[in-house]
């Protein structure tokens, strides 16, 4: 039996998918299906294959491979977190923040997929980074997306933990601005999570610790010796996190210059100096 594009349609939607239309038209695309007509051989499979996996609740972008960040098109996988669009406040924001005709090194602390150093370096010729990451399959991936968008010379790519106590001397300091989407969701609020996120992005890049602080308790001990002075931080926070994220980084030594809300009004960039 075939399959048409409102059979697919009914299917997402009976499978309490958001948007089934749009992730239709999207997986019809992605497949070189026409909506118009019936689905049959081996494109029907490869279709019902992937509806399958959407309706386990893979996202779709990790089904893709690929999602829409910023100005361009990132490659994903099961190792880095799905790049959301409230990430992109931060983004708009050290874009902001940066002098355009001025070279600037910025550390990008955590990096995944590259989304963020990336898309900053896009729209900053002058600009050169590093993109640190526990994970060795998290910059493989932000590797690839370097050479995707012609990047690669300008980045360089360092496997390290920065609650290693070499953290500094294995980056290096100096850095004009630092970057971070670091985990902070409480460890016991993870099984709360949609089945998206919860089975599909990495732990590694969701568990904040017991309160959802550590990550940023650590990097705000190293930032002073990675910053120069006048140096900025712009860091992601979760719903009602960003005001005690700020105190951590003041008790530090830095100061507040700005908390700026996403487009649902969530303060979720927390934007500091030394």
């Amino acid at each position: 039996m075939s399959l048409g594009f409102d059979d697919v349609v009914r299917i997402l939607s009976e499978g309490k998918i958001p948007s089934p239309r749009l992730e239709a038209r999207i997986l019809f695309e992605y497949l070189g299906l026409n909506q118009f007509a019936p689905v049959d051989g081996e494109a029907e499979m490869r279709l019902r294959g992937l509806l399958d996996r959407r309706l386990a609740h893979a996202p779709l972008d990790k089904i893709l491979g690929k999602r829409d960040f910023y100005k361009n098109t990132f490659a994903v996988s099961k190792d880095v977190l799905t790049p959301r669009p409230d990430t992109e406040i931060l983004v708009e924001a050290a874009i902001e923040l940066l002098p355009k005709k001025i070279p600037q090194k910025i550390l990008d602390l955590g990096t995944g997929s590259g989304c963020i150093l990336l898309s900053i370096l896009g729209d900053c010729s002058k600009a050169c980074g590093m993109a640190a990451d526990k994970s060795e399959p998290a910059l493989v991936i932000a590797k690839h997306n370097a050479e995707l968008l012609g990047l690669d010379k300008r980045v360089t790519f360092m496997q390290a933990d920065w609650f290693e106590p070499d953290f500094v001397e294995h980056i290096g300091s100096g850095f004009d601005m630092i970057v971070s989407n670091p985990p902070y969701i409480p460890t016991a609020d993870i099984l709360t999570l949609e089945p998206e996120v919860r089975q599909y992005d990495p732990l590694l890049a969701l568990d904040g610790g017991k309160d959802g602080f550590e990550h940023y308790r650590r990097i705000a001990e190293l930032t002073p010796h990675l910053l120069k002075q006048e140096g900025y931080i712009l860091l992601e926070a979760g719903q009602g996190q960003a005001k005690q994220i700020a105190d951590i980084f003041e008790h530090e030594g830095l100061h507040l210059i700005e908390i700026r809300p996403d487009l649902s009004g969530i303060e979720r960039c927390v934007i500091l100096k030394k």
